[in-house]
C-alpha cells in the first residue's frame, strides 16, 4: 500500500482480461507471519471491468532520482525503471521487480525508495536476512517507520526478539495510521507467543479489544491473533469470543468456521 501510495498518480488504460480475483487466505501454522503481509499486499479491484493505470511514481520519490541521477536522460530512465519495478511488486511478480530494481540499486545507492521495492520483494520471496539487509537502508536514508512492520516481522522470523520489541516501541512512539498501527501490534504480541509468553502477547493486544459498531479489517485480523493466543494457552472461552466476533463481522474471514468447530462452537 505504501509503495502505491508514492508511485503517485496514475493515467488509466484498459487491460487485458485477467484471472478471477480471490481472496486471500489467513494460514495459521503455529506462525503468524502472514499477518504482517498486509502491510505490503497488493489491493485487489473485484470489480468486473477492472482497469490497471499507467505507472507513475509519486513527486518526492521522482524528485530524490532527479538530485541523484547524472542527467536527464539517466533521471527518466531510472524513472522509469523504478515504476515498473514498482507495478511488478503491486502484481505479485517479485522476482521480475527484484530484477527490475537492481540497475538503480547499482547506480543510485542511496536512493530509499529503491531499496524500499528490493527489500519488499526478497520479503515476499521469503528471504529475511537479504529483506532486512535492504530495508534498513531504505530506513537509514528515509528516516520514516514506513518499513518497521516488515522489518519486524523479518526478525521475528530470524528470532531477533528483541529487536522486534525495539521497533515495536518506535512505530507506538510515531502514532502512524490506524491500520499500521494494528499491523505492528500482530507482529509484536505474534513475536511474544513464539516464544511462550502469553501474557505479554495479551498484553500487547489490549487495545485491540474494543469492539466498535462498524469494524474494519484490522480490527478482524487483530480479534483473530487474540483469539488464536488464548487458544494456543489454553483458554478457551475466550477464544470462541474473539474468533466468534470476527465470524460475526465476516463468517468467511480465513479459516475463522474450523477454528470455532475445533473449539466446539
Amino acid at each position: 500500500m505504501e509503495v502505491k501510495r508514492r508511485r503517485g498518480p496514475k493515467v488509466e488504460r484498459p487491460e487485458v482480461e485477467r484471472p478471477p480475483w480471490e481472496r486471500d487466505q489467513w494460514i495459521d501454522g503455529g506462525s503468524l507471519r502472514d499477518t504482517a503481509t498486509k502491510a505490503v499486499d497488493r489491493a485487489t479491484d473485484t470489480a468486473p471491468h477492472r482497469q490497471r493505470a499507467e505507472p507513475g511514481l509519486a513527486p518526492d520519490v521522482a524528485a530524490d532520482i532527479a538530485a541523484k541521477a547524472a542527467s536527464a536522460a539517466e533521471t527518466a530512465r531510472y524513472h522509469e525503471r523504478l515504476a515498473s519495478a514498482a507495478d511488478a511488486l503491486d502484481r505479485g511478480r517479485y522476482a521480475d521487480a527484484r530484477r527490475m530494481v537492481q540497475p538503480v540499486l547499482k547506480n543510485l545507492p542511496q536512493l530509499a525508495f529503491a531499496h524500499e521495492i528490493a527489500g519488499l520483494c526478497w520479503y515476499r520471496l521469503g528471504e529475511w536476512r537479504k529483506a532486512v539487509t535492504e530495508l534498513e537502508l531504505a530506513r537509514g536514508l528515509d528516516g520514516s517507520v514506513n518499513h518497521h512492520v516488515v522489518l519486524s516481522d523479518c526478525y521475528r522470523a530470524l528470532k531477533r526478539y528483541h529487536v522486534v520489541d525495539e521497533l515495536w516501541a518506535e512505530l507506538r512512539a510515531a502514532s502512524p495510521a490506524p491500520a499500521t498501527l494494528a499491523e505492528g501490534r500482530i507482529v509484536a504480541a505474534s513475536a511474544a507467543a513464539d516464544q511462550g509468553d502469553y501474557v505479554k502477547a495479551l498484553r500487547t493486544m489490549e487495545k485491540a479489544l474494543d469492539v466498535p459498531k462498524k469494524p474494519k479489517d484490522y480490527h478482524l485480523r487483530q480479534w483473530y491473533v487474540v483469539a488464536d493466543v488464548y487458544d494456543r494457552s489454553g483458554d478457551v472461552i475466550k477464544a470462541r469470543r474473539y474468533f466468534g466476533l470476527v465470524a460475526q463481522a465476516e463468517p468467511d474471514f480465513a479459516d475463522v468456521r474450523d477454528r470455532l468447530k475445533t473449539l466446539g462452537r
